[in-house]
C-alpha cells in the first residue's frame, strides 16, 4: 500500500524526556518544556472521517494548522470504531486494532497525527463502536488540562454514546467539544425524541457548571437565526419524501426548525452565553459566513449553513480578538475535502484583560 508519511522517528538520546502528569479522572497528560495556563488560540472541524482527509487533504490542512497555529484542536465525525474485538465491550479512547484492516488503518491516522505539526499535541479520542460519529481533541502539550472527561455528567469513567463528548478543564476554563445528534426530520426515537433530550441535557450542563468560563465548540447541528443559513425559505420549506412534521415547529430542513433554534436561543441566554463569531459579524455574508456547503451537484448546491460554532460564557466575550469561518464559496475552497469548513477563535489572554484600566 502506498505510504502516505514518513515512518515517526524514534526518541534519541539526545531528545529530553516528556513528564507523565496525572490528571483528576485518571488520564495523564505529557509535556516537555515549559507549561502554559491557559489556551488562547482554538480551531474547531468537522472532519467528516478523519481517516479520508489524512488520506486524500492532510497536505493542504496540515498547511492551514502550521499557519494558524492553534493551541487546541476540536475535530468532529471522526468515524473510527473504537478499540475492542467483535462480541466484546469496547474502549472509546482508543483506536480498534485487532484486525488487519483496523491496525493499517490506525497507523496511517497516527502517522499522520505524529507528523509536524500534529507531534506538538496530545490527542484524546472519544469513539463510537463503529465508524460512524466520533470526535477527538488535540491539545498543545504546554498545556496541561487538570481533567479530560467524556460525558456531560461529568463522570470518570463514561464515555457519551457515539463518543460525542470531549470536555478538557484547564486552570482558568473549560473547553467542551461536542458533535451534536442531528435532529432528522421525523418524530422517532432516534430524531426529534433524542435532539430534545440532548438539548435538555446541554442546558442542564450549562447551568450546573457556570462558575468556570466555558469556552463550547463543534458541530452543533443548528442554525440560530435566518442570517445563519444562506436561502432561509429553501431551509424553512425543506421536506423528506414529503412528510410533514404534526407540530409545525419541527418542520423544515433539520438544524432550521423553529423548535431546535428556540430552543438553542433558551441555552444561550439561560447559560450566560455569547456566539463569538455573530458578537463579531453582525451582517450576512454569503461568501464566507457559513461553516456547512451542500453538495455542488444537486438541490442543495449554493445552500449554505453555519452550524459549527465557538459559544463562549459571557464574562470572555472581551476577550474575542477574533472567530472565522475558514472555507468560503459553493465550490468548498478551504473545506480540505469535507462538507464542513474549520472554524477559529482567538482570545486574548486573561490577565491582560486584567490589567486594563477599571475606570
Amino acid at each position: 500500500m502506498k505510504r502516505f508519511f514518513k515512518p515517526v522517528e524514534k526518541d534519541g538520546p539526545s531528545k529530553k524526556p516528556s513528564l507523565s502528569l496525572s490528571t483528576e479522572d485518571g488520564e495523564t497528560t505529557e509535556t516537555s518544556g515549559e507549561e502554559k495556563k491557559e489556551p488562547l488560540k482554538f480551531l474547531t472541524w468537522n472532519a467528516n472521517s478523519l481517516l479520508l482527509r489524512v488520506k486524500n487533504n492532510w497536505a493542504e490542512f496540515t498547511k492551514f494548522v502550521t499557519s494558524f497555529d492553534p493551541d487546541v484542536i476540536a475535530i468532529q465525525e471522526v468515524r473510527m470504531p473504537a478499540a475492542g474485538s467483535k462480541g466484546a465491550p469496547k474502549n472509546p479512547g482508543e483506536l480498534k486494532d485487532d484486525t488487519s484492516s483496523s491496525r493499517e488503518e490506525k497507523q496511517i491516522l497516527m502517522r499522520a497525527l505524529s507528523s509536524p505539526p500534529f507531534g506538538n499535541y496530545r490527542v484524546w479520542w472519544s469513539l463510537a463502536d463503529s465508524k460512524y460519529a466520533g470526535t477527538a481533541l488535540l491539545v498543545k502539550k504546554c498545556f496541561k488540562p487538570k481533567s479530560v472527561l467524556f460525558n456531560l455528567d461529568r463522570k470518570a469513567s463514561k464515555h457519551e454514546p457515539d463518543g460525542r463528548v470531549i470536555l478538557a478543564e484547564f486552570e482558568t476554563l473549560r473547553i467542551l467539544n461536542t458533535y451534536v445528534p442531528n435532529n432528522g426530520w421525523k418524530e422517532e426515537e432516534n430524531s426529534f425524541q433524542r435532539r430534545r433530550k440532548w438539548d435538555k441535557r446541554i442546558m442542564e450542563f450549562v447551568m450546573q457548571y457556570s462558575e468556570k468560563p466555558l469556552i463550547w465548540c463543534g458541530d452543533l447541528n443548528v442554525s440560530h437565526e435566518e442570517v445563519d443559513v444562506s436561502h432561509p425559505e429553501f431551509f424553512s420549506a425543506a421536506k423528506l419524501n414529503g412528510y410533514v412534521p404534526p407540530n409545525n415547529e419541527d418542520c423544515g430542513q433539520p438544524g432550521f426548525t423553529l423548535s431546535e433554534r428556540k430552543r438553542f436561543a433558551t441555552i444561550l441566554r439561560e447559560g450566560k452565553l455569547v456566539d463569538a463569531y455573530r458578537f463579531l459579524h453582525k451582517d450576512k455574508d454569503m461568501e464566507r459566513g457559513f461553516s456547512w456547503s451542500g453538495n455542488p451537484v444537486g438541490k442543495y448546491r449554493g445552500k449554505r449553513m453555519r452550524i459549527d460554532y465557538f459559544i463562549v460564557s459571557e464574562k470572555m466575550k472581551d476577550r474575542i480578538v477574533a472567530c472565522e469561518m475558514q472555507g468560503r464559496g459553493i465550490e468548498l475552497e478551504g473545506f480540505h475535502g469535507s462538507d464542513h469548513c474549520p472554524v477559529t477563535l482567538e482570545l486574548s489572554s486573561s490577565s491582560n484583560s486584567q490589567n486594563e484600566d477599571p475606570t
